[in-house]
């Protein structure tokens, strides 16, 4: 679904992406990982339309995508978190979820300024919609809480729930389990499996928690001072020697 290809980003005299490759095919979830700073939150960047590498493209389903918009990528169904969560804290989960399946309306402005049967029918059909994903994510017992009162662990199920309202084919998650505890990421990570064949087609993760890595990824691709340091199965990555060298330094250097 995805091929990222040669991707590379330039800040000044900094490159902070240095000739990155690799693809998220339907069916799986590929994590993106690597220690602070290893360029993986630029790639999200370049491959959602809100940086312009310096050189390399990204294109999903056949179509390139660097360069475009956010809004025209989204479209085309690759959607994405954020690291800071981003919900509308006065509006209840519900409301959020809600607003969310803006895409998806395609009435008229004079169909809604006078409403008929047609306009009713759709509010009720994204309205069934955002129900579900509510219910589906977890949170059906806070339905129609304010999103100001929800615990750390709420706001990243009910970001998920927000990327799920627009409908993507390719949801793309940047540390979702970011200040969560291990229940907690455990909850999140079972649910992220459940998506993947229903709810969406692939995901792509941005992610700190390797518990939760190891456990629900296809495969990994694992960054290090903006290269792309190895690929391969969860037991490849975690048993590979450079990999290991990235994250707990080398015996040489102690």
């Amino acid at each position: 679904m995805l091929q990222v290809n040669n991707l590379r980003m330039r800040f000044g005299g900094i490159t902070a992406v240095n000739d990155v490759s690799f693809a998220v095919n339907k069916g799986e979830i590929v994590s993106l990982i690597g220690p602070n700073g290893a360029g993986k939150t630029t790639c999200f960047n370049m491959i959602t339309g809100f940086l312009k590498p310096t050189e390399g493209s990204a294109a999903f389903e056949g179509k390139v995508v660097t360069g475009r918009a956010p809004h025209d990528i989204a479209r085309l169904g690759v959607v994405r978190s954020f690291q800071k969560t981003n919900i509308l804290k006065g509006l209840s989960v519900f409301e959020n979820i809600l607003t969310a399946h803006q895409r998806q309306g395609t009435l008229s402005l004079l169909a809604t300024l006078l409403p008929g049967g047609g306009v009713r029918q759709s509010e009720t059909r994204l309205r069934d919609s955002a129900a579900e994903i509510v219910e589906l994510i977890g949170l059906g017992a806070r339905m129609n809480t304010e999103a100001a009162s929800l615990s750390c662990g709420e706001l990243r199920l009910l970001e998920v729930g927000i990327g799920l309202g627009a409908r993507p084919r390719l949801l793309m998650l940047d540390e979702p389990a970011a200040g969560l505890n291990s229940e907690e990421a455990l909850k999140l990570g079972t649910i992220l499996k459940g998506l993947v064949g229903s709810q969406i087609e692939a995901l792509l993760l941005v992610e700190h928690n390797m518990n939760l890595v190891m456990s629900i990824s296809d495969r990994i691709v694992v960054m290090n001072f903006g290269l792309k340091l190895a690929e391969g199965g969860p037991e490849e990555v975690r048993n590979n020697p450079e990999v290991i060298a990235a994250y707990l330094g080398s015996a040489a250097e102690h």
